[in-house]
């Protein structure tokens, strides 16, 4: 079980300043108060008024204006010990409230979680704060501001399934509990590591893991980097330069001897070369991870550009929807795009079909091609098939010396053409893949150089 820190202790351990904004005034709509809240729960009144003299707080949600980093953020903040952290009506209209006003500030939105998820006590009308959070969430995407989550313990329920969730980027505490079922409704038989930040994040459901001791840290560098897209409208990122010789390949099957040389440089180093700092987006956010597509933000020269690395393996259906999450989010938030494309082709094995490849090689074609913001893209070795074309930006895909591009790998090609194996560096030359032959052909727009 992860250290459990009131709201305003978890607030002064990442913030630089807090001011607490007032409870929002009732909606109309809400009609008076009534004794123990909107469906009479006996006791009701009595259980708020111990929680508010045990904590010292109103109610389950704090919010208001802070600073991280030097950042004017607007942040939200749970109080488990009121009532467990637990979502009703006059919580819902605080969190409502902080969206909204960092909608009208233009400001990161920060959120630190800690719920047991909606209140007994106020019966459908907690479960309703549900809807009010996700029109809110709609709106805050709308007006291209960031929300950045923290899931302390525990971030369980409809807290977990909207605020949660519902952020750009969802950060957890090491060993905090994090899940939609709350420690007393899951099945008796249950394994204990699902419902586990560690378990959220193996399947994809959470970006990061964090120690208290670095999460101000953290959430500085991330902050950095959600709002310092620079120019508007947005500037295309300018292809990294090349880590290799500058020669182009002579014949067909050099270039793809050299795309398969175990020697050559990764999309890590031209990552490493390209950007001075950067963090990582993790997971499909439907439970897959795919380790060989590296996603996240980094800072180019002063600006944040967004990123999408194939490392070398087949790409399977995880790494293709992680790589249409991170562009979508970027579009959403004015951020130029960069895809390193480096694969055989997409896995082509039987998991691989069980989990959609063909629908995710079709989401990742059409967040490239939907994007406002401009994608760059660049071919640090093998380009093979559709599963590398995916995240290839049409009209601006550029390539280093060492790359190649083909519809299908020679060896397949000669297969299908019944030649034998040793005619795969015919076929190779037949099918035109070099980088010279690429920029001859249109498909890229140059050879990128030292």
């Amino acid at each position: 079980m992860a250290e459990r820190r009131t709201a305003r202790e978890v607030v002064a351990l990442v913030t630089d300043d807090f001011a607490a904004l007032p409870a929002p005034a009732p909606a109309a709509a809400d009609g008076p108060a009534r004794p123990d809240g909107p469906i009479g729960w006996a006791g009701y009144d009595a259980a708020r008024a111990r929680a508010a003299s045990r904590t010292g707080e109103e109610e389950s949600v704090l919010y208001g204006r802070a600073t991280v980093g030097g950042r004017q953020v607007v942040l939200v903040a749970f109080e488990f010990g009121f009532l467990g952290g637990s979502l009703g009506r006059a919580a819902g209209d605080r969190l409502v409230a902080a969206y909204d006003t960092a909608v009208a500030d233009r400001v990161p939105l920060v959120s630190l979680v800690a719920t047991g998820g909606s209140r007994m006590q106020e019966g459908m009308i907690a479960l309703t704060q549900l809807q009010r959070v996700a029109e809110a969430t709609v709106r805050l995407r709308g007006a291209g501001v960031p929300h950045v989550t923290v899931l302390r313990d525990p971030s369980t329920g409809g807290g977990w399934a909207t605020v949660g969730a519902g952020a750009d980027v969802v950060l957890a505490l090491r060993s905090a509990q994090v899940a939609f079922a709350g420690s007393r409704v899951r099945p008796p038989d249950a394994d204990p590591a699902a419902y586990t930040a560690e378990g959220q994040y193996a399947h994809g459901h959470v970006d990061a893991l964090v120690d208290p001791a670095a999460l101000r840290a953290t959430l500085d560098r991330w902050l950095r980097l959600l709002t310092g897209a620079g120019e508007e409208p947005p500037v295309a990122a300018p292809p990294p330069r090349a880590l290799t010789e500058t020669t182009p390949p002579g014949t067909g099957w050099e270039a793809v001897v050299r795309a398969r040389a175990a020697g050559r440089p990764r999309a890590g180093a031209y990552l490493d070369a390209y950007f001075s700092l950067r963090e990582a987006v993790r997971g499909d956010r439907a439970g897959g991870v795919d380790d060989g597509v590296e996603c996240g933000f980094g800072l180019h020269e002063g600006r944040t550009v967004a990123y999408a690395a194939q490392v070398g393996t087949a790409t399977r259906p995880a790494g293709f929807r992680t790589a249409a999450r991170l562009i979508r989010l970027a579009d959403r938030l004015g951020i130029p795009v960069l895809t390193l494309i480096d694969t055989p082709g997409a896995a082509n094995d039987a998991a691989a079909e069980r989990a959609g490849a063909g629908p995710a090689i079709a989401e990742a074609f059409t967040a490239v091609a939907e994007a406002r913001v401009p994608v760059t893209s660049l071919l640090v070795g093998e380009g093979g098939s559709g599963g590398a074309l995916a995240l290839a930006a049409h009209g601006n895909t550029w390539t280093t010396p060492d790359g190649y591009f083909s519809v299908i790998a020679p060896e397949l090609a000669s297969a299908i053409l019944k030649r034998s194996p040793d005619q795969a560096p015919l076929t190779a030359d037949q099918l035109r893949l070099r980088p010279q032959d690429l920029v001859e052909l249109g498909v890229v727009r140059g050879i990128v150089g030292r």
